[in-house]
């Protein structure tokens, strides 16, 4: 730590404040409808190794909103909890042979003891953790009510396999363009499993429509977001029926550009498309096409790669009708198209999709266009190398009696047709999918339903949860899922017939803990059910919710369906989760986000422990504004070190004359000129800072000012000699309360030093005097014919011909004025003067 000769000694004064508020339980908050709310809340983290200054920030944010909303009156809910489930720790199980819950629970021992190191103002008797029989018990409630109101089911779905691993890969574990991220010589495979579903689908137009309710409140890049993955759009099912293949079913493709179909020059189905036996029979090339088809189908592809990825196709031999025009067009097999979207068959239109462009130029399929440009230069289709797709730019070609409609005229039309003649119809489309919720993991919420040879599936009943993770499993990484080897918990009876039964195996995915973990807090230890509807009621809608803008769409989608849900369950009454969301920047160093991967990180309790906590928080504040990423500065945290030092010995130097003193409303007639600037000075500072604590979020300007209130109270010094201990005491005070929110720590050490002895917990926000605030003596700008000639200074209020004889006597002004008559004059009190010549 800088020496700098001061008595500040932040270590020593943290532990004293957080003791304090710890044994007058300052944090603590009621449910109290006599009392207006507010509830504050930043996104729970992963209890992943320790704390760091990239994390820090935005506990910050949240805890300076939430301090000053307490001063301003507020009923405050400020809680704390923990993303216990997860990947990452049963992978550091296996790695260092414990078991999860250990690792999980040691690193939020480290956690909590860094955020209480920062004097963060959590309610911790709120504290949750997911990974507990308690919490993830209402979770399987949850799951039980959604099952029998047809949310929650179980379907095929194909998974990432890694064949040497035996086991189910999640997206993240498979790198390197398809290979297993344990064994990077093994490529992943595609295997089709039974997995658990809920129906977010089921939730699509209102997940959509209650997104103007957020508006003014989320940030619009997120609203935009959260638009696009939902993704509606009027699009059309259309039959290509087979030819020439007796009994075969037509294929049915699910397309948003039906106006495009004349320039269909190929349909091309998924490698699991139930079609294909059918359409292969026969065929003298069989064997070779199913192992083919076989090596596609196993394939892993992740829908983000689909449109880079090296397109690989297989003719069936057989042909389809285009039923606009009568074309026959060829059937292939296309490694990026998937059943799990539409129907698992698309038509290739590759003058205006990029993917269709790229997999017909490599099979030598036609390329038509049937959409030109408003303007510009014809489309020539031997030259195209990118798709063109601005349809609403464009106009029908090639396209029979289509030709000179607007694509949006086209499909409304072409949509018609299909459904006049039987062969298609208009159907909403939405890009959002149900949501898969199974893992065969151990480290996760079990999923309480068993399976009955006689019964089939059957629930777990209300009484019998939760459904407990067996507490000695065997995590190797290799194989089935970790529950499906524990004998003692896959064996049970059925809760139907009493018989023997198997329980499922997969667990919850994490989202789910993630999705409602808010309303817990208001009711963490009620076991009567996942929370009081009464105390919900108080506490809901969140009134600022914080985090990064990477849970801009799961996270934040999911929780909002889950919203939906509860409210159908009569659980609440409310549409949205959240009233207003901030996405803070992220803090880099090195030009990348601190991550303890690319070790950069700076570690929030070494920080603490060389600097104090409040410089900590001070720099993450003041370094940029919230929003906006923060490049890590060891010379700039040092400033911010020494800046709390000049506030701590300006404070320590006159407390003891200040100390006693009533401090009121001062009469600025009676004041000294001294008086004036610090009086004026400290309540222009409130007025400001209060608008970029209350409206803005500045809270970078805000410290700015601060410090240059700091700087004009230096200036003023010997204080005691011109400055009555009164103003002394009202400058020092509010100054105090002003760095409240963002140096707490330090803030009630002033503040008891100033002689208060209740603790500043418990003082208001202070209000501006706004007469104070004026300046005796303002600049006016003074124009000659509209331009900028000089400025002068006047008394407030002065006349316009007092500052008109000013101005013609001013040495930059009067060259102007030289020779010419003043036809007009144009005066704005204070504001300005305009002169007019001729």
């Amino acid at each position: 730590m800088p020496d700098l000769g001061s008595a500040y000694d932040p270590q020593k004064i943290e532990e004293k404040w957080q003791k304090r508020w710890a044994e007058a339980r300052v944090f603590e908050s009621e449910a109290d409808p006599s009392k207006s709310k507010y509830y504050v809340l930043e996104m729970l983290p992963y209890p992943s190794g320790t704390l760091h200054m990239g994390h820090m920030r935005n506990y910050t944010i949240g805890d300076v909103v939430a301090r000053v909303k307490r001063m301003r009156g507020f009923n405050v809910m400020h809680p704390m909890g923990w993303d216990a489930f997860g990947l990452p720790a049963e992978n550091a199980a296996i790695k260092n042979n414990t078991h999860p819950r250990e690792w999980t629970n040691k690193n939020i021992a480290e956690f909590q003891r860094a955020l209480r190191r920062f004097g963060f103002s959590y309610d911790w008797r709120r504290e949750i953790s997911t990974c507990e029989p308690e919490y993830y018990r209402w979770n399987q409630w949850f799951f039980l009510r959604m099952l029998e109101r047809g949310l929650a089911y179980r379907k095929k779905s194909r998974v990432n396999w890694c064949p040497k691993c035996c086991t189910v890969l999640a997206n993240e574990q498979v790198v390197n363009g398809g290979y297993c991220w344990r064994h990077e010589d093994t490529l992943v495979e595609s295997r089709e499993i039974e997995q658990w579903f809920l129906k977010t689908t089921a939730y699509a137009d209102q997940l959509l429509d209650d997104l103007k309710q957020l508006e003014g409140g989320w940030p619009e890049r997120v609203i935009l977001m959260q638009r696009n993955w939902i993704g509606k759009s009027q699009g059309a099912k259309v039959k290509f029926v087979v030819a020439d293949v007796a009994g075969a079913e037509p294929i049915e493709v699910l397309t948003t550009r039906i106006d495009t179909i004349y320039g269909a020059t190929a349909v091309i189905l998924a490698p699991g498309h139930p079609l294909l036996p059918k359409l292969l029979e026969g065929s003298p090339a069989r064997a070779e096409a199913d192992a083919k088809l076989a090596k596609m189908h196993q394939a892993s592809v992740k829908t983000e790669d689909l449109a880079t990825m090296e397109k690989e196709g297989l003719f069936t031999g057989r042909y389809a009708v285009n039923p606009f025009s009568g074309e026959k067009i060829p059937i292939w097999v296309g490694n990026f198209v998937l059943m799990e979207y539409g129907t698992g068959a698309i038509m290739a239109v590759p003058a205006h999709d990029q993917r269709d462009l790229e997999f017909c130029r490599k099979y030598g399929l036609p390329v038509r266009v049937v959409v030109e440009p408003l303007e510009g230069e014809p489309l020539i289709e031997e030259k195209m190398t990118a798709a063109f797709d601005e349809h609403h730019q464009g106009k029908l070609v090639n396209s029979g009696p289509y030709n000179g409609l607007s694509p949006e005229q086209a499909i409304a039309k072409m949509a018609t047709f299909a459904e006049q003649k039987g062969f298609g119809r208009a159907e909403t489309i939405f890009r959002l999918k149900d949501w898969g919720i199974s893992r065969q993991r151990y480290w996760g919420t079990p999923i309480p339903v068993v399976y009955c040879l006689k019964d089939g599936m059957v629930a777990v009943p209300d009484k019998d949860l939760p459904v407990l993770l067996p507490p000695n499993p065997k995590l190797t990484g290799m194989g089935e899922s970790p529950l499906a080897s524990t004998p003692e918990f896959v064996n049970t009876t059925c809760p139907k017939c009493g018989g023997p039964a198997r329980r499922e195996t997969d667990t919850m995915d994490t989202f789910v803990d993630s999705s409602w973990y808010f309303y817990r807090y208001c009711d963490p230890h009620n076991d009567k059910g996942p929370y009081d509807s009464a105390k919900a009621a108080y506490w809901f809608p969140i009134d600022q919710y914080i985090g990064g803008i990477t849970h801009a769409i799961l996270h934040l989608l999911y929780s909002r369906f889950w919203c939906k849900v509860m409210r159908d369950l009569g659980l609440i009454k409310h549409n949205e989760p959240a009233a207003r969301l901030f996405t803070q920047g992220m803090v880099q160093k090195g030009g990348v986000a601190m991550s303890k991967s690319r070790g950069n990180v700076v570690g929030a309790e070494d920080m603490a422990q060389k600097y104090g906590a409040d410089t900590g928080r001070l720099y993450t504040l003041f370094a940029a504004p919230p929003e906006k990423d923060l490049e890590w500065s060891e010379e700039s945290i040092e400033g911010s070190w020494r800046f709390l030092n000049r506030v701590y010995r300006l404070v320590e130097r006159h407390a003891g004359g200040v100390r006693g003193q009533k401090n009121g409303s001062i009469d600025a007639a009676t004041a000294t000129a001294r008086e004036k600037t610090l009086l004026r000075k400290v309540h222009q500072t409130l007025r400001r800072v209060t608008q970029d604590f209350e409206t803005r979020w500045h809270f970078n300007s805000a410290i700015a000012l601060i410090m240059e209130l700091t700087n004009v109270i230096y200036l003023q010094e010997p204080l005691e000699k011109a400055v009555r201990p009164e103003v002394r005491g009202e400058v020092l005070e509010l100054l105090t309360l002003m760095l409240a929110p963002m140096t707490p720590h330090l803030a009630e050490e002033l503040w008891e030093m100033l002689g208060h002895t209740g603790g500043l917990w418990k003082a208001s926000w202070p209000a501006f005097d706004e007469a104070l605030t004026r300046e005796d003596e303002v600049e006016i700008p003074v124009q000659v014919n509209g331009r900028l000639r000089g400025r002068v200074k006047a008394a407030v209020g002065t006349g316009g011909d007092e500052v008109e004889k000013q101005a013609q006597a001013d040495s930059m002004i009067a060259p102007h004025l030289a020779g010419k008559s003043i036809v007009k004059r144009i005066f704005v009190p204070d504001k300005l003067l305009n002169l007019v010549v001729a």
